[in-house]
């Protein structure tokens, strides 16, 4: 039996997906707007780093990767940072949940389909690091728009998400940071047009 449509009408089903769940949002976040969002952030990491650090990144594979790098969220949802790092043996596990519902996610599609979508998962060490990069980019500027709007809530999130940029020791972040990242704090009729 085929059940490629299964595959996709769940992949639709991220809409439903609320992220940032134990925190008060001024506006709330998706699962799916979150993946478009990481995937055009990877998709500029790869071009800073090919463009400005003489890296040869793919940077259309990197927007694939991350267009799905949640996809197991679907059937998961959004564990929240805090609970699924809390401690050594809740992370192991959640990962070990995350393997189980990537690969219930594959088995939906026919084996040379399911191949290309597992391979969007076998990243090189340099290509986990963009999409690393691209998700830890998302979070920061949900903190960036959310403090904008006057919610404090986010205020530790942002430092706590500043510092992990940082952390990553990655060129392409910081040029992002450096050239792009004010704009996202502006409001429609203060970007250039």
């Amino acid at each position: 039996m085929n059940h490629n449509g299964d595959f996709y009408a769940l992949l639709f089903q991220m809409k439903n997906i609320t992220r940032w769940g134990l925190m008060y949002n001024t506006r709330s976040e998706n699962l799916s707007e979150h993946s478009m969002e990481c995937a055009v952030l990877a998709h500029a990491l790869a071009i800073i780093g090919n463009r400005h650090f003489g890296k040869k990144l793919d940077p259309d594979r990197l927007l694939s990767a991350a267009l799905f790098h949640d996809m197991n969220e679907v059937l998961t949802g959004d564990l929240p940072t805090p609970v699924k790092y809390y401690n050594d043996g809740i992370k192991e596990s959640y990962k070990e949940i995350e393997r189980i519902s990537l690969q219930k996610m594959l088995s939906l599609l026919d084996e040379e389909t399911a191949e290309v979508y597992a391979g969007l998962m076998e990243l090189s060490r340099e290509e986990k690091r963009i999409v690393k990069g691209a998700d830890k980019l998302c979070a920061y500027i949900k903190c960036l728009q959310e403090l904008e709007r006057g919610n404090r809530e986010f205020s530790s999130a942002l430092a706590y998400n500043e510092k992990g940029l940082h952390a990553l020791d990655m060129p392409e972040v910081e040029y992002f940071l450096e050239h792009y990242i004010a704009s996202f704090t502006k409001n429609i009729d203060e970007v250039s047009l």
